[in-house]
């Protein structure tokens, strides 16, 4: 619990800030999984297969650039506060009018939109956290940000078991408007970030290109690095709940395909407090090679596991080394990122990432088709090979641990 200490030495307006930054990508994170648990269902009801579904997910993680781009611009001119509030309304928007889909085009054109909306979302929050919170603190915090992802999952898997055998999967798309609440506390208790107002202090404002002068490098090294990360999550989390319908014949909506999702998550959440806590200690570089190359031994338990207690530990441990990696990614972007393009260049790389990784759910169903339906095959496969190219670029790239904002950087 030591490695946790700094988040207790936060002062109310910057617990505030990190609940509303844990909260966003909390729910966006429930509003992108909702889909995944009723790929089986939306691909009946529209009467295609099963891989023209997961075209959604393409598109939605093909689209994030774009709104890290946009939010992220629009971030670093009008301020990270307003732009946030922005941003989870229209994703709440978009995900409401899902349910009401009449055909694949109209879901797969909404998702898409969806995905702009939710790619300004990390960037913007993980940047107006970071710079609202000491340094020493930024490891603890990293790894909290990061479990939202997690714990959006959990809520979607939950809302699965416990709701669409009475409101169906357009049901589950009407509760995913929920997030729209979060803009009410956003504005009655987050302020906006201190070092974004001392930056508009400037007598002049950079542009985006005079701003990357120097960093392009920099930039393509962390869309490879993000493309990485995201074939890591993706790769273990998209189609898990397929595999646990195809290759464990769990119905979806099955208290035991509940379980294991939870479990999953709750690996998740203790892998990503613990690896960004401990990369304050060991560096952010080494924390995040530890788990990932620690997720290796883990798969033959999570895939083959053989029964239900030991897939459930597989679930557990497979989670906590791939989240536990991701808890150190938004402190290690927002640390590497220069001032001008602090509420930019995270998200835009970790979107761009993304869109690079969003072959993941495709290619693992393309590669278990070829080998008879077999996803505890085709996950695997993927996961030892993403693992090791991870490893591989972290050790070849940059670390910034403990940088200053604001007026430290200058």
């Amino acid at each position: 619990m030591s490695l946790l200490a700094p988040l207790r030495e936060l002062d109310s307006s910057q617990r505030h800030t990190v609940l509303a930054s844990f909260l966003g990508w909390t729910l966006d994170a429930f509003d992108y999984f909702l889909l995944t648990f009723v790929i089986v269902t939306v691909a009946k009801e529209f009467e295609v297969g099963t891989a023209q579904i997961t075209y959604a997910l393409f598109l939605t993680l093909a689209a994030r650039p774009l709104g890290a781009l946009l939010f992220g611009r629009l971030a670093d001119r009008f301020g990270r506060r307003p732009i946030l509030m922005l941003d989870v309304i229209l994703f709440s928007v978009f995900e409401l009018a899902t349910a009401f889909s009449t055909s694949l085009t109209m879901l797969l054109v909404l998702r898409f939109l969806f995905g702009v909306a939710m790619g300004g979302e990390w960037g913007i929050g993980a940047s107006l956290a970071m710079e609202s919170i000491p340094a020493k603190a930024r490891g603890a915090v990293s790894g909290l940000l990061q479990s939202g992802y997690p714990c959006g999952f959990f809520l979607a898997a939950l809302a699965n078991w416990l709701l669409v055998d009475h409101i169906g999967w357009r049901g589950l798309f009407v509760v995913g408007a929920i997030p729209a609440l979060l803009v009410l506390y956003i504005r009655r208790k987050v302020p906006e970030s201190a070092v974004w107002q001392a930056g508009q202090q400037a007598s002049k404002r950079p542009g985006l290109l005079e701003a990357m002068r120097g960093h392009w490098k920099l930039a393509i090294y962390l869309m490879l690095l993000m493309m990485a990360f995201n074939m890591f999550s993706h790769g273990s989390q998209d189609m898990y709940h397929t595999f646990e319908e195809t290759n464990l014949h769990l119905p979806t909506g099955s208290a035991m395909a509940f379980v294991l999702v939870a479990l999953l998550n709750l690996g998740a959440l203790v892998g990503g407090l613990y690896f960004g806590a401990l990369s304050e200690r060991i560096g952010r570089r080494k924390a995040m090679m530890i788990a990932a190359l620690l997720a290796i031994p883990v798969i033959p338990l999570w895939m083959y596991g053989g029964s239900l207690i030991l897939l459930g530990i597989g679930a557990f441990l497979i989670q906590m080394m791939v989240q536990g990696a991701w808890g150190v990614v938004p402190t290690h972007l927002n640390e590497l990122s220069p001032a001008a393009v602090r509420g930019t260049l995270p998200g835009f790389a970790y979107q761009m990432g993304n869109l690079l990784a969003a072959v993941t759910a495709t290619a693992q169903t393309w590669l278990a088709q070829r080998h008879g339906g077999d996803f505890a095959f085709a996950m695997s496969l993927w996961m030892v090979l993403v693992a090791l190219l991870l490893a591989v670029l972290l050790w070849l790239g940059p670390e910034a641990r403990g940088v200053g904002f604001g007026r430290a950087e200058s």
